[in-house]
């Protein structure tokens, strides 16, 4: 995203020179179109774009499918808000699902409020997967399933404290699920390390379409086949996401993530990773936190014992650099940069990241200038 320019902040806008997928398929005889949530949040308009990079607005996938003409190719982007917050308290515990079975995270503390939340989380995902299920229904309903590709993924991890907005695997680590009849086998798991970025190639492919030498990513094609096509290692970054530093200050992170290791560059170590503890612009103190229960437990709590360390996993301020050995601390909770056991490993892939940095040419490698805290944010401010 380092290569997005004003694309690369959340509440900004994607600039009209990067050509996006619906529009490359639209121009080879598609019918293009989403509901719900598109690109976003942002502003399309100020990137000189008349409409959502994700195609023309439709009340639903019925809507799309009944006015589109008969036998055209198409592509849909279905764009749910579940499971966004808010969430209404209580769903989760009335759908049956018990508190004490919730497996809560190591970097939350495990109370009843935060079982609850999770709970109310756990009942949007379902709620999120029936819509899937009756899109999937409708596409068999038309005798399009068998001719379709279906990609079902998330835009970002859990909304709760150290997730969310964070290059941790619980922020950046998403579902992905792809139904392609006659490439890939039901019921398959791949454990290869894969990026949102491979979606843009693999849909452009499957339509007979070369993807553009700015891609970066994969088709995943290959992958879904069972061929050897393995990568080692993935590239996570994030600049500004709410507006919640004095000053519109991003937090700007560059990572790499392999089987066997997260290595993290914080630039600005300096700044409060979740936000200052004022509310600046945007949603409340440490405003990358997104507002809940668990949040407003690890915050008000702070001062006591059982919560205090949350709180600090949280929100603290973090070093330059970061390692998390992923066999044993999945949660990524214990940073071993600075332990003999792992310099290689940090220098190799501290190595591997510059690297990768100067090919992409990130203005972090070069000028390192704080250009994404001077990009326009278009978030409303805070109540």
């Amino acid at each position: 995203m380092h290569r997005l320019e004003e694309g690369g902040n959340l509440h900004g806008f994607l600039p009209k020179s990067y050509p996006v997928y619906p529009d490359l398929l639209e121009e080879t005889g598609y019918v293009v179109g989403h509901t719900g949530k598109g690109w976003g949040p942002g502003r399309f308009e100020a990137g000189g774009r008349a409409r959502n990079p994700a195609g023309p607005v439709f009340k639903s996938f019925d809507d799309f499918m009944e006015r589109r003409a008969k036998g055209s190719p198409f592509c849909f982007w279905f764009g749910s808000t579940d499971p966004h917050r808010p969430y209404e308290p209580g769903t989760g515990a009335q759908s049956g699902v018990k508190p004490e079975r919730v497996q809560v995270p190591g970097f939350l503390p495990g109370t009843a409020e935060v079982r609850n939340d999770l709970l109310d989380y756990y009942f949007e995902v379902q709620r999120f997967d029936r819509d899937v299920g009756r899109i999937v229904e409708a596409l068999e309903r038309a005798g399009e399933l068998e001719n379709t590709i279906v990609i079902v993924t998330s835009d970002n991890g859990m909304p709760f404290p150290r997730a969310k907005a964070n290059v941790y695997d619980s922020g950046a680590r998403v579902p992905l699920v792809v139904r392609w009849p006659g490439v890939s086998r039901a019921g398959t798991v791949i454990e290869s390390l894969v990026s949102l970025t491979d979606l843009a190639p693999t849909i452009l492919e499957s339509a007979g379409i070369t993807p553009s030498g700015a891609m970066t990513g994969r088709s995943l094609r290959p992958l879904l086949r069972g061929e050897s096509q393995a990568r080692d290692r993935v590239f996570i970054e994030r600049e500004r996401h709410a507006n919640v530093r004095k000053g519109d200050l991003s937090y700007p992170i560059r990572a790499i993530r392999t089987k066997d290791y997260l290595y993290i560059r914080n630039f600005r170590p300096d700044r409060w990773p979740a936000g200052d503890p004022e509310q600046y612009v945007a949603v409340g103190p440490f405003g990358d936190i997104d507002g809940g229960p668990s949040k407003s437990v690890v915050l008000d709590r702070r001062t006591e014992s059982a919560i205090e360390s949350y709180f600090r996993l949280a929100t603290a301020k973090r070093p330059a650099e970061e390692l998390y050995d992923l066999k044993r601390d999945p949660d990524q909770l214990e940073n071993v940069v600075a332990r003999p056991a792992h310099r290689a490993a940090r220098q190799r892939l501290r190595a591997d990241l510059d690297r990768w940095m100067r090919e992409t040419a990130d203005p972090r490698a070069t000028v390192d200038d704080d250009r994404w805290d001077r990009f326009p944010y278009y978030g409303a401010p805070a109540k």
